[in-house]
C-alpha cells in the first residue's frame, strides 16, 4: 500500500468521541493511513511523548467520568478510523519514559543511569552543529541495549506492540528509532507480525547521524521518513542523502510535521507555496504525510504539552480538494509509487527544478515521471519540455484546481506560475 498518512494530533482534536469530523475529512482528501501521536497516560510534564502509564488513556482523551484504565474509547475510536477505509498508525515510544513512570519504581534496573545514579535524560545532538545539545529533563532513558534484565525488557515492548494490534492499530512510527538497537526492532517486527503479518513499521529519524540511519538497514522497517521539507530545491544534499537510505527502506516525504513550525507560518500564509510543497512531498517519496490543519494553511505549530482544542484556527484557505487530486494520481500511476531512482537532468542550479524519478514496474520494466519545480514564488517561468518526455506522457498542472483530471497532451513548453509545480506523466 503507498502510505498517505494524516496524522491527527489529538491534543488538538480533544477527546475521542469528537474524532469523527477529522475522520471524515481525512478519508474524503483521500489519505490511507491514520497516525495518532501517544494516547498513553503521561508523567509530571504532560507531554504526550513522556508516557507514565502505557495501558491507561490520557485524560485529554476520554469520555468524561473514565480512569483510562478501560481502553474501550480507543477500540472504539479505532474501528470508526478502520470502518473508513484507513489504518490506524501508533507512535510507538521504547527510548524512554516519563521520569515518574510506574516502569521506573517496578523495573529500576531498566533505565539508563547517570553517574550519581539518578535516571539520566534522553538527548540529541545537533547534526549541523555539534555544540547544540538538546536535553529532556523530563524523560528517563530506558537502557534497551544493557539492562541486565534485557528479556523481560524487551517482552514488554512486545507484549505492548501486540496488545496495541489488538486494539486496532496496523501500524507503528516508531519514535527516535535510531536509538533504540536494530536488534530490538527487528525482535518487535517478528513480534508484531506473528499477530498481524500485514503490519507495518515506519522509523522516525529526523536529526540523525547519516551512520546511525545506515544502521537501521538491517533492522527490518518498512519506511523511513526523510528530511526534505527542508530542501530548497538547489542544495546536493537531499539528492545525495536519499541515494544513500534508499538501501534501508522507502521514505515518507512531509512539508511539515508536529515537531516542525507550520509551513504558512513560514511562508507567510502563502497558498502557493502550501501546495508546492504538498505536491512535491507527494512526488519525492515512496509515501507523503500531513499534520491535521495544513489543509486550512494553519500557522500555529502544535504543542505536545499546551495544545488543547482552543487552539483551532480559522481557516486560512481550503485545500482539500487538492489534496485529494495528488492523492488520487499518486494513487492511480504506478510510476508516481515506489522508492524511486532520482536524477535531476538540468542541474540544480537556476529557478526550475526538474526531478526525474524513476522505479520498476511490473515485469520489471522502467517507469519514468517527472516533476517540475518553480522554484521561487515571486518569479513565472516558460519552461521547455519537448526535451523532456514524448507524446506517450501527459502534462498534469496538480497545483491548479481547473486542470483536466486525466492531464493534457504534453506541449512543447509549459507556463509556470510563482511556485507552481507539475507532473509529466506516462499516459
Amino acid at each position: 500500500m503507498t502510505p498517505l498518512i494524516y496524522n491527527l494530533f489529538p491534543r488538538l482534536a480533544g477527546p475521542m468521541t469528537r474524532w469523527s469530523e477529522h475522520l471524515d475529512r481525512a478519508a474524503s482528501m483521500g489519505f490511507n493511513w491514520l497516525y495518532l501521536n501517544p494516547w498513553h497516560y503521561p508523567g509530571f510534564s504532560g507531554s504526550l511523548y513522556a508516557p507514565k502509564e502505557f495501558f491507561r488513556l490520557n485524560p485529554l482523551f476520554t469520555p468524561p467520568g473514565s480512569d483510562g484504565y478501560d481502553l474501550t474509547p480507543l477500540r472504539e475510536a479505532l474501528a470508526a478510523v478502520q470502518a473508513l477505509g484507513l489504518v490506524p498508525m501508533m507512535d510507538l515510544v521504547v527510548n524512554h519514559t516519563s521520569k515518574d513512570a510506574l516502569l521506573a519504581e517496578q523495573h529500576p534496573t531498566w533505565y539508563v543511569r547517570d553517574e550519581s545514579g539518578e535516571l539520566a535524560s534522553p538527548s540529541a545532538v545537533d547534526p549541523d552543529d555539534p555544540s547544540k545539545v538538546t536535553v529532556w529533563g523530563d524523560l528517563a532513558e530506558i537502557d534497551n541495549a544493557g539492562s541486565p534484565d534485557r528479556k523481560a525488557l524487551w517482552e514488554y515492548w512486545a507484549n505492548l506492540v501486540r496488545e496495541s494490534i489488538r486494539l486496532g492499530f496496523g501500524g507503528f512510527r516508531c519514535d527516535a528509532a535510531y536509538k533504540v538497537p536494530a536488534e530490538l526492532w527487528r525482535f518487535l517486527i517478528e513480534a508484531a507480525r506473528d499477530v498481524d503479518p500485514g503490519v507495518r513499521f515506519f522509523a522516525e529519524t529526523l536529526g540523525a547521524p547519516v551512520e546511525d540511519v545506515l544502521a537501521l538497514r538491517q533492522a527490518g522497517f518498512d519506511f523511513i521518513f526523510n528530511s526534505t521539507k527542508w530542501w530548497n530545491f538547489s542544495d546536493r544534499w537531499a539528492i545525495e542523502q536519499h541515494e544513500r537510505f534508499r538501501g534501508v527502506a522507502p521514505s515518507i516525504s512531509f512539508p511539515e510535521t508536529h515537531d516542525t513550525p507550520r509551513l504558512a507560518a513560514e511562508s507567510g500564509g502563502s497558498e502557493a507555496v502550501q501546495r508546492q510543497r504538498y505536491a512535491f512531498a507527494a512526488g519525492f517519496s515512496a509515501g507523503v504525510m500531513m499534520p491535521v490543519g495544513y489543509e486550512f494553511g494553519f500557522r500555529r505549530q502544535v504543542n505536545v504539552v499546551h495544545t488543547m482544542p482552543s487552539d483551532w484556527e480559522v481557516p486560512r484557505f481550503d485545500l482539500r480538494s487538492f489534496i485529494a487530486r495528488v492523492n488520487r494520481l499518486k494513487l492511480s500511476t504506478p510510476a508516481l509509487q515506489g522508492e524511486p531512482a532520482l536524477r535531476t537532468p538540468w542541474g540544480l542550479i537556476g529557478d526550475v527544478l526538474l526531478l526525474e524519478r524513476t522505479v520498476e514496474g511490473a515485469g520489471q520494466e522502467p517507469l519514468t515521471a517527472w516533476i517540475l519545480v518553480n522554484k521561487r514564488v515571486d518569479a513565472e517561468f516558460d519552461v521547455r519540455l519537448a526535451d523532456v518526455a514524448g507524446p506517450s506522457h501527459r502534462l498534469h498542472r496538480v497545483c491548479r484546481d481547473d486542470g483536466p483530471t486525466e492531464g493534457e497532451a504534453l506541449p512543447e513548453s509549459v507556463h509556470l506560475a510563482g511556485a507552481e509545480v507539475v507532473y509529466v506523466l506516462p499516459a
